[in-house]
């Protein structure tokens, strides 16, 4: 990331810098890889060290099928209306390894009335349907409609969405640092101008939040499969300034630029975020192939070491037959998956397409959870066979 900063700070690091009344106000360095990665300085009103109360941990996490046989599988999440009361209830973990857990997320409560804090994870938020506001130690990000909101670990965050309209989220929780793709960025760390997005794109806390009164606030912190639930007399959005690259941001999956040519181009052309043993890509409204022999629709291909998991958000996926808007389908490394038959024909002449999906490419197999289980579109495994061709594209529901 790049530069930021928000509120008062002091012209230099670890130095007295003092509240009205005298005393000092509290440094604390958020950083990354011990001291050698990204950090931010944050400078409190009260030590962020001051405990009130430690309640009981809770149990928390999902369980995983270990036995769940090789095969293609569609998840038809899309009817989904709630699935839960409380944000953190209503994530519904469906597949996940050590590298990365994709959940679904539609709470019938908009706003927390806790904290909570991913001690173990960064998390990428998809914010398919909805906007509202994420509110953090570091200051306040916007949300909007396809967003992907990035939260690094140990950011202390609640969220308040609006209260009217559909409220549905994708959540991608990474065991290491979500980034910007590498080959994007110069040795600066810039983004360079063949990137499909830039800086001007990535949208930074812009309010910062000063909370001084006394009180009771929790913190509700993920750690090894369970809450752990802290109590504080002061609220955590008691900093008065703070500055460094460690900080959450937006970005809009509508300002992803997509990269195009006159052949078919492969899915790393769509790569948006970057993260050990998994990428994350944008599939976009775009032009499709201008060579006079083009076949628009993508070629089969045999997955050798990915697994690679589509979430569908809007438009028409031409490769695909009888999946709606919010769902799921996983191709698992060991077999060869590719459009349904009748699209590849269908697809020559077409000139764009208005798909919006996000993609995320595992290199370790991904495991499904028993909240999957509901939503296995058990034909889906043979929909490669008995299709009548003359169906063609597949227009995804859209609201």
């Amino acid at each position: 990331m790049f530069y930021h900063r928000l509120g008062k700070i002091p012209p230099k690091r670890h130095i007295q810098f003092r509240q009205p009344d005298g005393s000092l106000y509290k440094e604390e360095l958020v950083s990354s890889e011990g001291f050698s990665g990204i950090y931010s300085n944050l400078y409190h009103i009260h030590p962020p060290t001051r405990v009130k109360q430690l309640r009981e941990p809770v149990k928390f996490g999902p369980t995983v099928i270990e036995d769940y046989a090789l095969r293609h599988t569609h998840l038809n999440t899309s009817k989904v209306e709630a699935t839960g009361d409380d944000y953190l209830e209503a994530r519904k973990v469906l597949m996940k390894n050590n590298d990365c857990a994709l959940a679904i997320c539609s709470p019938r409560k908009r706003k927390m009335d806790y904290y909570y804090k991913n001690a173990e994870g960064d998390e990428v938020l998809f914010v398919h349907d909805g906007s509202g506001r994420l509110i953090t130690q570091f200051g306040v990000v916007e949300i909007r409609q396809g967003d992907y909101v990035v939260i690094p670990r140990t950011v202390i965050y609640r969220l308040e969405f609006n209260e009217t309209g559909p409220l549905r989220l994708l959540i991608i929780e990474s065991a290491s640092p979500v980034e910007t793709v590498k080959r994007y960025r110069n040795e600066l760390g810039q983004l360079l101008e063949h990137s499909p997005y830039c800086e001007r794109d990535i949208r930074p806390p812009q309010e910062l939040i000063t909370e001084t009164a006394k009180g009771e606030y929790l913190i509700k912190i993920k750690k090894q499969g369970y809450l752990h639930q802290y109590v504080y007399d002061h609220s955590p959005l008691d900093v008065v300034g703070w500055d460094g690259f460690l900080w959450p941001y937006a970005f809009s999956i509508h300002d992803f630029e997509p990269i195009t040519g006159r052949i078919h181009q492969p899915p790393p052309v769509h790569q948006t975020f970057q993260a050990h043993n998994f990428v994350i890509c944008s599939f976009v409204p775009r032009l499709f192939d201008y060579h006079p022999l083009a076949i628009p629709a993508p070629y089969n291909h045999s997955n050798i070491d990915s697994d690679e998991v589509l979430y569908y958000a809007e438009g028409n996926f031409m490769s695909r037959r009888g999946i709606e808007r919010g769902s799921f389908t996983l191709h698992p490394g060991g077999l060869p998956h590719g459009p349904h038959p009748g699209t590849v024909e269908k697809s020559i002449g077409a000139k764009e397409t208005h798909e919006l999906a996000v993609m995320i490419d595992t290199f370790r197999p991904l495991f499904l959870t028993t909240d999957a289980l509901p939503y296995v579109d058990k034909n889906y495994p043979m929909s490669w066979t008995d299709v009548n061709p003359a169906e063609g594209f597949n227009e995804v529901n859209s609201p």
